[in-house]
């Protein structure tokens, strides 16, 4: 029969993990926890970053228009607004549909502005919404300098404690991920130190016999690497079941339609945490094993 490589490597990977089971499974409940929590940080900044897409395409600067403009000084100021580098699109809001929405905001009490159907004081504007938000200020100094703007309305300090929000968020995520890295890193590399010792008179003979550091390094690799992606899919399957709950949870659904925002499906994100945890695993089971084997091996 063929040598296979590969079955080795795996056998022995799987074998070492049975010899040290306690150990193993403390490795295995820790690492969970780890990529769960960093998990639960990496979904949160996905959807942060959603939310503030959504509101880039949905947030309005408010444009008001002088009441003397004429029809075509109206429409040139929005060929004027299009052009400017950042705006997404222009919606034009005539005086009577100004009145309207107002109406509209004051529910059972909108008769109350019945007396300005006749004499409209409301008026007429464009509303803008922007390809970045953080593009909002330049925006609106560029418009300010355009003629027949009578004032422009906008959310800043919502805008900006958006993107700041997200940038605290994202930044956050990274250092939650190195520090996790570096303590599964050391869980994995305790868990193949004690295997590694067990077998420290097998190690030496197989040097002996004239067995390559790589050989004798690789079946501990792939303990790390099993044990790094099994805690991967054990965590995805966690994180689906937690995300699912609290999408569907009707309270926070709720909450959120209230601020026209809406969740990504997790089925959305799958792909990119996939690649993620498949890369944590192999490369925290490669660097773990690496780091519990220089006592024994030369480098």
């Amino acid at each position: 029969m063929k040598y296979n490589v590969l079955t080795y490597l795996i056998g022995e990977g799987f074998s070492n993990i049975f010899k040290n089971k306690k150990q193993a499974v403390t490795s295995f409940g820790m690492m969970c926890v780890s990529m769960i929590l960093f998990g639960v940080c990496f979904i949160v900044a996905q959807n942060l970053n959603h939310f503030v897409k959504q509101v880039e395409s949905e947030q309005g600067i408010q444009v008001f228009i002088l009441n003397d403009a004429t029809e075509d000084e109206i429409e040139q100021l929005g060929e004027q607004i299009k052009s400017i580098e950042g705006v997404n699109t222009i919606e034009f809001v005539s005086k009577e549909e100004a009145l309207t929405q107002m109406k509209g905001k004051l529910g059972d009490r909108g008769y109350l502005l019945d007396v300005y159907d006749e004499v409209n004081i409301f008026p007429a504007s464009y509303v803008v919404t922007l390809t970045d938000l953080k593009l909002s200020s330049n925006v609106q100094i560029q418009i300010n300098d355009l003629s027949n703007v009578k004032r422009i309305k906008s959310k800043d300090e919502t805008i900006n404690t958006l993107v700041k929000i997200a940038s605290g968020i994202q930044i956050a995520t990274y250092v939650v991920l190195a520090a996790l890295i570096v303590f599964c890193i050391f869980i994995i590399s305790n868990t193949i130190k004690l295997t590694v010792h067990a077998r420290r008179k097998e190690i030496s003979i197989m040097k002996y016999v004239g067995a390559t550091n790589s050989f004798i390094r690789w079946p501990f690799a792939v303990e790390g690497i099993i044990i790094g992606l099994i805690s991967g899919i054990v965590s995805i399957g966690i994180l689906s079941a937690l995300y699912t709950l609290v999408a569907n949870s009707s309270g926070f659904v709720k909450f959120l339609a209230q601020l026209e925002l809406t969740l990504l499906n997790f089925s959305d994100m799958l792909d990119l945490i996939l690649i993620v945890y498949l890369i944590l695993g192999v490369g925290i089971g490669i660097v773990g094993s690496s780091v519990s084997m220089r006592k024994y091996l030369k480098v």
